[in-house]
């Protein structure tokens, strides 16, 4: 049995004796049941009212806690540089977390632990949370919102947020205001509300009441706003944030920055994320399904119920289908008053639609539907998505997905959605996907974070296989003002509520409770840490296994003990060993699979990180390194006056390799399951190695969502099948007249004839290992540069790249043209400047200006260059090689006609025509 919150309010029991009251909340009890839905769950997204502190102002001191003094600048601090001790600080003034701590008490199992809170409530006289203020003068804002992306970008050294954290203003605190009405008929009823996500050290008030509060900014959490409710009109939300700089290695965002809904159920109800579902003995003839339904009863009497949980197929979109496909057997019980209890039971689904990986398996969904009924009538439905799929981990062969072996081709995903910042929206989410999805990748690592549930939601849809990380370090910090500083009082509750609510996701096959952590340094201290954390997970999933990614702890050190599977970061290619690394400083380790292997041949091995090669979409310096894999220089790869990294995708950081030395050293270790890229895109913050950047170098595709050349490397490697080619560099180079200017070919062929202006240049054939063709002395002559392909010498496919004449015309392609006014759906659309024959210029940086008509806005803009500080809102932006992006949204409940219009100085103007519905 776990204890329940608090009993349900209702508004005519204020003064009542004990035995009259107890009636009078059941008889508000059965008024609710006959006149609301059983379960109501409304987004609020819309029409917050947003404050931020400027610099001037002095912030409130409504704080959860002190913080230590930043006495270094960390933002360049390399990224796998040893973690380092805690500042130990004591509050010199009052604090909100004696408050704040009792949020999380569901997730803490040892009722002992739990926290009491404090009679009194802190700031309820602070004017912010009265519901006479008047927050008139203060902007309208509708969630998910992010304060920081709009900008402005900060420049130069000694900034307030530096490129490490993506140069916005991120830091500060803030309130969000929303008066939220609550109808007479809600009395008796149990009100909750569900933040998916708010940056950071979130504390909500209701009525000048503080309710709770969660300081984890990527944790998705409830309060219980029950006790404070006043049914029959207006009830005052006020949250209050605070983000602090120096807080995160990358850019973390700010704000309420996922979705935000208020729950309405009746006092007995399938608890919050009540319900799991397993699946076992899976075939194509039956499997069998487990489901455990924890109910609350939050009233002050036992409430015999039943119970009842039916399973139907799901379409595309995760809604259910038809008639049920099975049951579960009804259950009938009572449950005590004040209390939850937990409900067990199995079925049997016959021919089932097993859930699995395209493009050899199909991405099947359920939903279990659970009812819950007293005297007769249903008093709350909660469904349940899932998918039905057999996972083993073999430690010679890899993963296999119902029977199938599936070789991990994965990339690691920062939060962040480019120029739209941390505010999630589903639309763009679904985009970074998909283009994943062309290249041939089939999983994702959430690095290094819980994501937006939304997102594990696509993930599903589509069929990618995703580890679902929680922590980037524990006790010892990386920034002065991580994690580390919560995560004594909090990581219990933070690990237990991550996979509370993530554990029906068929997507997810791991669990890492650690990326990089420094208690790798620590030996035992280390490893017992680890091993409480992985008691934890243990105990809330016993059916995926659960790791710890390790850039520094070798096979003979306790930590790797600990794990199910061996997540190792950078260590399998080895880390500055070897060819142009060697000698540089910082962690340095041969090639360690088959240390590991030999060390736990009972695990499987993954390849949680690796390569974090560097590129510049379209940028390409001279001389070309004649190997295949070095770290950046300027001598070598990049040029520190431009901030500029070569697209020959032949560089990387220090402690990291091309994606050509990565594909080797996998192949020579076939026992290794696959591994995951850093990173599929480019992402906010660390901007390796040009700290004055705002965005990183490390992604296949760039911020904007313009592929980079890496892209078509991993597509011939990770798509053997796919007939491509693809040439680099561009054939514009008017100042290298007779000079070297090295081709390379990418291709899923095995063989490529190179012909310049219809000049056989020779065939090649790839060697052992080797994943890319090389024609390193083409001495530049404007024209055509042709390639034509071969595969078990069979023509496979070509390409060609030709000299271009001058910019002359802008050409506009939307990805969607018509859009709905939901204030959610967006279009990305491609700007290129192209000559006279409407070839793309590759070199041109035109200065274009963009305008809309109609009931549409203009979002954003960007151009993929990490080194550009023009707000992401500017209707004005450079071309960077010969392309831009503008993101365009239709404006909410306006439909009709959109045009969006570009120009630019001596070039022909374009326009492309989109539709609101």
């Amino acid at each position: 049995m776990m204890t329940a919150f608090h009993a349900p309010f209702c508004s005519k029991a204020l003064l009542l004796p004990p035995l009259l009251l107890s009636l009078t909340l059941l008889a508000c009890s059965a008024t609710a049941q006959r006149t609301a839905p059983p379960r109501e769950r409304i987004s609020i997204n819309t029409g917050w009212k947003f404050y931020r502190y400027n610099a001037a102002t002095t912030p409130d001191t409504l704080i959860y806690d002190v913080r230590p003094e930043i006495k270094e600048n960390q933002d360049t601090r390399p990224a796998d540089a040893r973690p380092t001790e805690a500042v130990s600080i004591t509050a010199s003034q009052n604090v909100l977390k004696p408050w704040i701590l009792p949020t999380g008490n569901n997730f803490i199992k040892d009722p002992a632990k739990r926290y009491q809170r404090p009679t009194n409530s802190p700031g309820n006289n602070f004017p912010f949370v009265q519901p006479d203020f008047n927050d008139n003068n203060w902007e309208t804002v509708n969630l998910p919102h992010d304060w920081a992306i709009k900008g402005p970008f900060y420049e130069g050294w000694q900034t307030p947020v530096g490129g490490g954290m993506g140069r916005l203003p991120v830091q500060g605190v803030a309130w969000y205001r929303k008066a939220i009405n609550i109808p007479k008929s809600d009395a008796g009823r149990n009100i909750f509300l569900d933040i998916d996500g708010a940056m950071s050290y979130a504390m909500v008030w209701l009525n000048g009441q503080l309710v709770g509060g969660w300081p984890y900014g990527y944790a998705s959490w409830r309060v219980d706003l029950t006790p404070y409710i006043i049914p029959g009109g207006n009830n005052q939300l006020a949250i209050r944030l605070d983000n602090p700089a120096n807080s995160s290695r990358w850019y973390p965002g700010a704000g309420i920055y996922r979705n935000v809904w208020l729950v309405k159920t009746n006092p007995v109800h399938v608890g919050q994320w009540g319900t799991t579902i397993t699946t076992n003995n899976v075939s194509k003839d039956a499997a069998t399904i487990g489901l455990q339904v924890i109910v609350d009863n939050n009233a002050h009497t036992n409430q015999p119920i039943e119970l009842l949980t039916l399973i139907y197929a799901a379409n595309e979109d995760g809604q259910q289908t038809g008639k049920p496909v099975a049951k579960f057997n009804t259950w009938k019980g009572a449950i005590p008053p004040n209390a939850s209890d937990t409900v067990t039971t199995t079925t049997s689904l016959p021919h089932p639609k097993l859930w699995g990986p395209p493009p050899t398996q199909s991405p099947n969904r359920y939903v279990a539907v659970t009812t819950v009924s007293a005297m007769g009538k249903i008093i709350d439905r909660y469904e349940t998505p899932f998918g039905i799929r057999d996972l083993r981990f073999d430690p010679e062969k890899g993963i296999f997905i119902n029977g199938e072996r599936i070789e991990i081709k994965g990339v690691n995903q920062h939060h962040d959605l480019g120029a739209l910042g941390a505010a999630f929206n589903e639309r763009a989410a679904e985009r970074q996907l998909r283009l994943l999805r062309e290249m041939g990748c089939n999983a994702i690592r959430m690095s290094h974070n819980p994501p937006a549930p939304e997102l594990l939601a696509l993930t599903d849809k589509l069929g990618f296989l995703v580890i679902d990380e929680v922590f980037d370090c524990w006790e010892l910090k990386k920034t002065p003002h991580d994690f580390h500083l919560i995560f004594p009082d909090w990581h219990e509750q933070d690990l237990r509520a991550m996979i509370r609510r993530d554990r029906n996701h068929p997507s997810i096959f791991l669990w890492s409770f650690g990326n990089e952590v420094g208690e790798q340094y620590t030996g035992e201290k280390g490893a017992a840490l680890a091993k409480e954390l992985y008691s934890i997970t243990k105990e809330e999933d016993t059916t995926r296994p659960a790791t710890i990614a390790m850039n520094y702890a070798k096979p003979d050190m306790p930590m790797p003990g600990v794990t199910d599977v061996i997540s190792l970061n950078y260590q399998g290619e080895g880390i500055r060993n070897g060819g142009a690394y060697t000698g540089l400083k910082g962690i340095s380790t041969p090639p360690l699979f088959p240390a590991f292997h030999s060390k736990f041949p009972d695990k499987l091995i993954l390849s949680t990180e690796n390569a974090s090669a560097l590129s510049s979409r379209g940028t390409y310096l001279f001389p070309v390194y004649s190997g295949n894999s070095a770290p950046v220089r300027d001598s070598m790869g990049g040029n520190s006056k431009i901030e500029q990294v070569s697209a020959y995708e032949l560089y990387s950081v220090d402690f990291g390799a091309s994606a050509d030395k990565v594909f080797a050293t996998m192949d020579q270790h076939p026992f290794v399951a696959g591994g995951f890229v850093w990173t599929g895109w480019d992402y906010l913050g660390e901007p390796t190695p040009y700290y004055l950047a705002r965005s990183s170098y490390s992604g296949i595709i760039d911020l904007a969502g313009f592929k980079k050349n890496r892209f078509y490397l991993y597509q011939s490697h990770w798509r053997p099948e796919f007939p491509m080619a693809h040439i680099l560099p561009h054939w514009n180079w008017p100042d290298r007249l007779g000079q070297p200017t090295p081709v390379h070919v990418f291709t899923s062929g095995d063989e490529a004839e190179l012909f310049l202006n219809g000049r056989s240049l020779g065939r090649k054939k790839k060697a052992p290992y080797e994943y890319r063709l090389r024609w390193d002395e083409v001495k530049y002559a404007p024209g055509e540069l042709k390639v034509v392909t071969y595969k078990n010498g069979k023509l496979w496919a070509q390409d060609s790249v030709s000299t271009t004449g001058t910019a002359a015309q802008i050409k506009l392609s939307a990805d969607r043209t018509s859009l709905l006014t939901n204030g959610k759906d967006l279009s990305f659309i491609t700007v290129q400047v192209t000559d006279k024959n409407g070839l793309t210029v590759p070199d041109a940086h035109n200065l274009l200006q963009f305008s809309i008509e109609g009931p549409g806005e203009i979002v954003a803009t960007d151009n993929g260059d990490a080194a550009n500080l023009v707000s992401f809102t500017s209707h004005t932006r450079e071309a960077f090689n010969g392309l831009c992006l503008v993101i365009v949204r239709a404006k909410s409940g306006q439909p009709g006609a959109i045009k969006l219009k570009a120009a630019a100085a001596g070039l022909q103007p374009a326009m492309v025509n989109l539709t609101g519905k």
